[in-house]
């Protein structure tokens, strides 16, 4: 893990032409290269904590002044990462912001690391790791549903529901080993009976409504993962292209010209939907065309909700009756597309095989029928399993399985507990419990883990 005594420096906006570009700059030598590097409009004695100031840039070497900025300040313990920290408010362009970076790098900084800034907010203890995580999901939330959720994690709302359990399990705990301590007056210092259903009731249920809170709330943050899949030439690439409007996916009369997972992020009647083009299922001969196909059944596997294109100007074949087979085991919608063709479906495809679907007739070539789509899409989804009103905490895919772990551990706790086990045994699963609920907020996670969700920022972050 990088050494908290480095001064680090890193561009902390997107890079290309803009009206303001930010260098961020943190550690014990950020005011020192300041004084350097910056000379104020008007004279002072010192830079001072939370001040901007409006100067000019000066490479040391040379002499020369690289832009007009304003300098922003801010001493420790009162700043994002509880060090020092200066951020040089430029002008914005590539070559600018990598001259001002390169500049604070030749007086002893050194470039940060993918997001070490809030790495070091989160060692120096100014946020816990489930309020670190919560700034990668307000960057990714797809929808003003998602913003809020990342936002109440990042004010410590996760982290708080984490602490109340802990609060309970040790609660729990010190009876437990006072129990173990006297095992002489165990039955007057609890029951072990009402000791499990406190278990159960208390810590189990509120793990179990917080994994639930996983597959619904993450929706908001990531979108609903919606795959478009049909036979060859059905029309799923025009029908992706309609619902981005724009040309995201190439459109031919070639029969397999998507052989790639193409993904685009649209919203959909206020619904968030993680949309992927995915190549026709059919009989394959090449490699490239095998890997297509074998990418369309892996995220079909894991789609909330499908878009099974048929092709009603055709006979409906083999691979058709196949996807529907797997629609039938999702939340699916039936688009019947090119109704500007003659219909070539015949009445027992109606009857038969697409009964029981909700079905919609579009042209994705021309656009007809698209806002009906959209309205049947929205129906679908809200009719679904999937709780679109949710408003609890939803925690990540690591929350969750870490919440998992906790859980069997508590119930095994309840179990010793109520089948008369050694206490230790029950103290010992409790303990690990707990050590399950420390890895979510960070005080039992291990470096590996901390390096793996960290790498996932963008550098500056």
């Amino acid at each position: 893990m990088p050494s908290d005594e480095d001064t680090i420096a890193a561009i902390a906006t997107p890079i290309g032409q803009a009206g303001i570009g930010i260098v961020r700059v943190s550690g014990p030598r950020a005011y020192g290269i300041a004084e350097k590097i910056f000379t104020p409009q008007n004279s002072i004695q010192r830079l001072q904590s939370h001040r901007l100031y409006l100067g000019r840039l000066n490479d040391p070497s040379s002499g020369e002044m690289i832009d007009e900025v304003l300098l922003s300040c801010m001493k420790a313990p009162r700043s994002y990462t509880r060090e020092d920290v200066i951020e040089i408010n430029s002008h914005s362009g590539y070559v600018l912001l990598s001259k001002i970076l390169q500049v604070v790098l030749d007086q002893g900084a050194r470039q940060a690391e993918p997001g070490e800034f809030t790495l070091r907010a989160f060692l120096n203890g100014r946020i816990d790791l489930t309020q670190a995580e919560a700034v990668v999901d307000l960057l990714n939330s797809k929808t003003d549903r998602g913003l809020t959720l990342a936002s109440r994690q990042i004010k410590g709302s996760f982290r708080r529901e984490i602490e109340a359990l802990r609060l309970k399990v040790v609660d729990i705990l010190a009876k437990v080993e006072v129990a173990i301590d006297f095992p002489e007056e165990e039955a007057e210092i609890l029951s072990r009976e009402n000791t499990a259903d406190i278990i159960k009731e208390g810590v189990i249920t509120a793990i179990e409504g917080l994994v639930r809170a996983h597959g619904e709330g993450r929706i908001w943050v990531d979108g609903i993962n919606t795959v478009i899949v049909g036979r060859v030439n059905a029309g799923k690439s025009s029908l992706l292209n309609r619902l981005l409007n724009e040309e995201r996916a190439i459109v031919t009369h070639i029969p397999g010209t998507t052989r790639d997972i193409i993904e685009s992020t649209v919203t959909v009647e206020g619904l968030p939907l993680k949309i992927m083009d995915t190549a026709g299922l059919r009989k394959v001969k090449g490699e490239a065309e095998k890997m297509g196909v074998y990418l369309t059944e892996q995220k079909l596997a894991e789609a909330d909700f499908l878009l099974a294109v048929i092709d009603r100007s055709r006979l409906m074949n083999k691979d058709d009756h196949k996807i529907l087979a797997k629609a039938r085991l999702k939340k699916a919608l039936i688009v019947l597309n090119k109704i500007d063709l003659p219909s070539g479906l015949q009445e027992k495809d109606h009857e038969e095989v697409l009964s029981g679907f909700p079905v919609v007739e579009i042209s994705a070539l021309t656009g007809q029928g698209l806002d009906g789509l959209k309205k049947a899409i929205a129906a679908c989804i809200m009719e679904s399993h999937i709780d679109m009103t949710v408003s609890h905490i939803a925690p990540n895919l690591r929350h969750k399985q870490a919440l998992t772990h906790a859980a069997g551990f508590f119930r095994n706790a309840a179990h010793s507990a109520r089948e008369h086990a050694p206490m230790e045994i029950v103290a010992l699963e409790l303990k690990s419990g707990l050590d399950a609920l420390g890895e979510i907020t960070g005080e039992t996670t291990s470096e590996e883990v901390l390096d793996n969700i960290f790498s996932q920022f963008c550098l500056g972050k």
